[in-house]
């Protein structure tokens, strides 16, 4: 035979043209696009993770110094506004501190009476200090001339021809110290407007320092006032609450006498003014003897909170309880869109700078914080009023409640926490970050920019070196593809000589002995043929064989299977058998899951005796049914024998079928649990499934026979286990036996029918007979298991009295 090597390309049979060098058919071609799109992908996703890496780093550090520069600057608002609000406390105190100097000065007059008297007598006779009343016959009251304070004593107070009735004489005399006291306090610690003092609510008179045209103001302010008692008509409510604090310490609000009004216009300054009062009381503490009182301008207050300075924008804001905002500064209510109204009515009327009215939705629905400490919020604010999250402009919102004070609310006296609160542009509070996020982002982008370029660099250095090594690399192949085309064109003597030492050259080998091969098995074909056609009909022939004996095995198993499972059903109670007994009406359903069943039950009658034994072997199959078997016949025996002792029984029973057990080797056991009725006793032994007794009213009894018995079969000796339970059972009640085949079977869905659902079945249908009953149920329980397959062996037994 002659040889014929191959080492050029052959022409490709199929379209009679060789394949050029480079070709989109050449393997060279292919290996360059394969080669190269590998490392084009190897590249793009070395390239594509160390961005992606940058990118994170990037963002990672970006996110971490937002972090720290948000928690710093909620850190520094927090310290600010913790700051801020303890100097606002520190001012409101300040100011109690002083009406309370002014009001414990004047308290100590009242408890002690004779030196308030003194006192008072010696400054009346002071032509400096003592007050001078001049009646007005107009106005139809009477005051002093200038002095160091201003005495209002007001028409009702006064006789027919305008002088101080006695008692409101003594009044004003008790209380001329007054002016002794009030105009030092006034000039010294935090400013003041004015300071006064009114007294009980049946010789009101007012003081005040400095002197103003008091009554005359109150006339053009206050049409009516002077015919009205002065506390009803300007403070309504707040007298009464302070007689109910001497009824009840506990009805004070907050800890302190001091009780502050809501901000209002002063009628003789025309400032806008917030009022503290302080409480003075009778020597016996048994009511009120009038006030002393502060007014102080909101100016104080707007001062303090004015003064913030967040950014350049940034400002701070007091308000109520109610949303008030009582001191901001212009430029800071015109932010909050604030619209000041002011209060119309008799008396004093406060003026209304409400948040909820803002003409900015976010603000209108700001939170105060109620006993929640420091609260930070974002908002943003259009600038037509509207929530615009586009075009608005974002804002740092800081609030926190001050400590509580007593409040007049116009009408009683009630708790109230003023609320401080800082506003700042979200833009300005947040700059520097903005600048880090910038200058990283800056940094990140320059990094990707050299990462491109480098990528794109390496890429024209491997297109290069994967089209150098190519050439060699398919020069064998090449050849190879040449003699597969001769061999395919049945030239069985083609050989390839490849000098390399590489998969190529082992492949030339590999290629030259299957050639070789080929030659030989095409001379020896027909040969070969006959060879595999014999050892083909002898494998066959063994198959016929195993066959055979695989279907005669079947027919002998099957066999034994239907045998044992006559023999079950065989020695279940007949209905014949139930029927007869007179006293009980017992009706009972099995069927097992295989064809022989693990479960057990028997109804055992000797005349006057009647047992009723149920159980479930553990598995199904053959093996359980005989163990079933086994108990029926030693149940039976025992029966017969005449044991009606249910623990000797069970006890005699478990040895039997222990030791038969044991001799056969096998695992099986079972639960097990017989009831005896005997002159209308009913007892229950053994441990199995729980217990149903449907009573003649209705009520479902479950009884749990854990604690009667022991696994059959488990142990030689269970006499210690056994117990038993004595159970009343009257004329209309039913008591039902099951299997766990019952409870525990299953739909499509996996839902178990459940220990309930079989109460409910068998409550529903407790006025039919014991056969009605247990078909009932039956039917429920394959309603609900449905096309799903039984999985366990189905067994219910149910006694009712005939």
């Amino acid at each position: 035979m002659s040889v014929t090597h191959v080492g050029t390309e052959a022409p490709d049979p199929q379209d009679g043209q060789s394949v050029g060098r480079f070709s989109r058919h050449s393997f060279r071609a292919k290996f360059i696009a394969v080669v190269g799109a590998a490392v084009l992908f190897d590249l793009m996703l070395a390239g594509g993770v160390a961005i992606w890496n940058v990118q994170r780093l990037s963002n990672d550090a970006t996110e971490k110094v937002a972090t720290g520069l948000t928690s710093a600057t909620e850190e520094y608002l927090r310290t600010y506004i913790d700051t801020t609000a303890l100097r606002t406390d520190l001012l409101l105190d300040q100011v109690f501190s002083e009406v309370e100097a002014l009001g414990g000065a004047m308290q100590t007059l009242i408890d002690n009476p004779q030196t308030g008297t003194n006192v008072g007598r010696t400054v009346e006779a002071d032509p400096k200090l003592g007050d001078k009343l001049v009646y007005n016959p107009q106005a139809g009251w009477s005051q002093n001339s200038p002095g160091e304070s201003v005495v209002s004593v007001w028409g009702y107070l006064l006789d027919d021809e305008g002088n101080p009735l006695p008692e409101v004489e003594a009044q004003i005399s008790d209380s001329s110290a007054f002016n002794l006291i009030a105009p030092g306090i006034l000039k010294t610690g935090s400013p003041k407007l004015q300071m006064y003092y009114v007294g009980p609510k049946d010789k009101p008179i007012m003081r005040t320092t400095p002197y103003t045209d008091q009554a005359q103001t109150f006339d053009k302010l206050y049409p009516g006032h002077n015919e009205d008692n002065f506390w009803d008509f300007f403070f309504p409510g707040v007298y009464e609450g302070w007689q109910s604090w001497i009824k009840d310490p506990g009805n004070r609000p907050v800890d302190r006498d001091i009780v502050g009004t809501d901000p209002y216009i002063d009628a003789i300054t025309g400032a806008r003014i917030v009022s503290f009062f302080y409480p003075l009381w009778t020597a016996d503490r048994s009511d009120v003897a009038g006030m002393a009182a502060v007014d102080i301008t909101l100016d104080q207050l707007s001062n303090l909170v004015e003064n913030v300075k967040i950014a350049e924008t940034g400002f701070g804001f007091l308000t109520s309880s109610a949303g008030n905002v009582i001191a901001v500064s212009e430029a800071g209510a015109e932010t909050l869109g604030l619209v000041s109204v002011g209060g119309e009515g008799q008396g004093v009327t406060g003026i209304d700078r409400l948040l909820g009215k803002s003409r900015f939705p976010e603000v209108a629905n700001l939170e105060l914080p109620h006993n929640t400490g420091t609260v930070i919020d974002s908002i943003t604010l259009g600038g037509d009023g509207d929530f615009n999250e586009e075009t608005g402009e974002g804002y740092i919102v800081v609030l926190k409640e001050l400590s509580p004070i007593n409040l007049w609310n116009g009408e009683t006296i009630v708790s109230e926490n003023l609320t401080l609160g800082f506003m700042v542009a979200k833009d300005e509070i947040y700059a520097p970050l903005t600048a880090v996020q910038l200058e990283l982002s800056e940094a990140t982008e320059r990094i990707v920019y050299w990462q491109i370029a480098a990528l794109l660099i390496s890429l024209v250095i491997v297109t290069v070196a994967v089209y150098a090594i190519s050439g060699r690399i398919t020069k064998g192949l090449s050849q190879l593809a040449g003699a597969a085309r001769a061999l395919q064109n049945k030239d069985y003597s083609v050989r390839v000589d490849i000098p390399t030492r590489d998969e190529v050259a082992a492949a030339g080998l590999a290629f030259n002995r299957m050639a070789e091969e080929i030659s030989f098995h095409t001379e020896n074909l027909e040969n070969l043929v006959d060879e595999r056609t014999k050892k083909l009909e002898t494998a066959n022939k063994e198959i016929g064989a195993l066959n055979k004996r695989l279907k005669s095995e079947n027919v002998r198993l099957g066999a034994e299977l239907d045998v044992a499972k006559r023999i079950q059903e065989m020695v279940l109670p007949r209905r014949s058998e139930l029927e007869i007994i007179p006293q009980i009406e017992i009706a009972a359903f099995m069927e097992p899951a295989d064809e022989v069943g693990g479960d057990y039950y028997d109804v055992l009658f000797d005349g006057e005796h009647i047992k009723v034994g149920i159980g479930d072997v553990t598995g199904h199959g053959l093996e359980s049914g005989v163990l079933m078997l086994m108990v029926q016949s030693v149940a039976r025996a025992l029966q017969e024998k005449g044991d009606k002792d249910p623990i000797a029984f069970l006890d005699v029973l478990n040895r039997a079928v222990y030791k038969n057990i044991t001799r056969t080797k096998s695992d099986k056991h079972l639960t097990l649990a017989f009831v005896d009725y005997i002159d209308g006793k009913v007892t229950l032994s053994g441990q199995h499934e729980e217990v149903l007794i449907i009573r003649s009213t209705g009520e479902t009894e479950r009884i749990d026979t854990m604690d009667l018995g022991f696994p059959v079969g488990l142990e030689a000796d269970i006499s210690a286990f056994v117990a038993t339970l004595d159970l009343s059972f009257g004329p209309d009640d039913i008591l039902i036996l099951h299997t766990d085949g019952i409870t525990e079977a299953e739909n499509a869905a996996g839902n178990m029918f459940g220990l309930d659902r079989l109460s409910e079945s068998a409550h529903s249908n407790r006025h039919k007979t014991a056969k009605g009953i247990a078909e009932a149920v039956i039917d429920d329980v394959k309603m609900h298991i449905g096309e799903y397959k039984v999985f366990d062996d189905i067994t219910l037994v149910v006694l009712k009295h005939r």
